[in-house]
């Protein structure tokens, strides 16, 4: 027992060492460009993922560095996005009641409909059009391995899918910031536009926290109300096919429906709107949680290759960025629509 448990740490620590060197890096290159631009340019939770993308780009797989690389941009992140709990501002985050609630249900569903629409539109197998639709609408790579045992895709749908969205998913960082200025968005519009449209956690952290932490903080509850949705969204489909329902028995299961680190961060959440966890406390754990997300983002760059999209055909790139543009718009219209502030 003992000798598995050592082998294990082993077989994680040049995957988690080169996230950490990445890290340094990245807030290397933050405190250059403070000291050069008086603030971040490129702030070091994205500089994370180009300098790990690079990398990765560059040298290609790493077969002894994966399990690290899984680790910490999997478990890592999970538990920075837990301790965040603790640091929410509950009451502002709240401020638009159930409202926002009811919008990000209804989002999702449209979402959806039209992401599978344009799917089957650009040519797409029925299969391979839910797999996009349910990446876009919901949380990326997540969702996308989550509904693809229920519906029997095809391994080759399933990778497809996975590839282009984690290559997407970084432009959608660097370039959804630009949209603050001409649609005059607010921190909070801007978390909320952040956390409907950018695919998986890690990527909404980096979108929205590089640009405040009230941005990010919103990210983060809209985004995790969307992963929420996984759990009817799986469960459609296995009813819709009960065939394969059966089969599917531990997809179905609440700890795979509903991870252990949002009904974490939800309890830590309410803990720190009661005021049982401290301001000292609050802030100690928010240094935290930015240190480990800084380096789940360098897990997360050092996964994604950008060659990957060439095996990726033309039709899932034109399915995957329209249903992501109609997203973005149906976004914009939600929030201009209920006047959020």
């Amino acid at each position: 027992m003992a000798t598995a448990v050592i082998s294990t740490r082993k077989s994680v620590l040049p995957g988690i060492a080169a996230a950490i060197v990445v890290s340094l890096l990245s807030v290397g290159g933050g405190a250059i460009e403070e000291r050069m631009f008086g603030r971040a340019i490129i702030e070091p939770l994205v500089l994370a993922i180009l300098i790990g993308m690079v990398i990765r780009t560059t040298v290609g797989s790493w077969r002894q560095g994966e399990p690290g690389i899984r680790f910490t941009s999997k478990t890592v992140l999970e538990v920075a996005v837990f301790l965040i709990g603790a640091t929410m501002d509950v009451p502002r985050l709240f401020a638009s009641g159930p409202t926002l609630a009811a919008g990000i249900v209804g989002l999702v569903c449209v979402g959806l409909t039209a992401g599978y629409a344009i799917g089957r539109a650009a040519g797409l197998s029925p299969k391979l059009a839910v797999l996009v639709a349910c990446g876009n609408a919901i949380c990326g790579n997540s969702a996308i391995a989550a509904v693809a045992p229920v519906i029997g895709a095809e391994t080759e749908d399933v990778a497809a899918s996975i590839a282009l969205t984690a290559v997407l998913g970084v432009a959608v960082v660097l370039g959804l910031p630009l949209l603050i200025a001409p649609l005059s968005l607010s921190n909070y519009q801007y978390g909320v536009l952040a956390g409907l449209t950018v695919y998986a956690v890690p990527q909404v952290l980096a979108a929205a926290f590089a640009v405040s932490v009230l941005s990010g903080q919103v990210a983060t509850v809209v985004k995790l109300a969307r992963v929420l949705m996984l759990g009817p969204v799986v469960l459609f489909f296995a009813l819709r096919d009960r065939r394969k329902h059966s089969g599917t028995t531990e997809k179905l299961s609440l700890t795979k429906l509903v991870p252990w680190f949002v009904l974490g961060f939800i309890a830590l959440a309410a803990l720190r709107s009661f005021g049982i966890i401290s301001d000292d406390a609050a802030s100690t754990t928010k240094i935290i949680a930015g240190w480990l997300t800084i380096a789940a983002m360098a897990g997360l760059g050092l996964s994604v290759d950008i060659r990957a999209v060439r095996s990726v055909g033309t039709r899932v790139v034109i399915a995957v960025a329209g249903s992501l543009a109609t997203l973005i718009v149906l976004a914009i219209i939600l929030i201009k629509g209920l006047a959020l502030s």
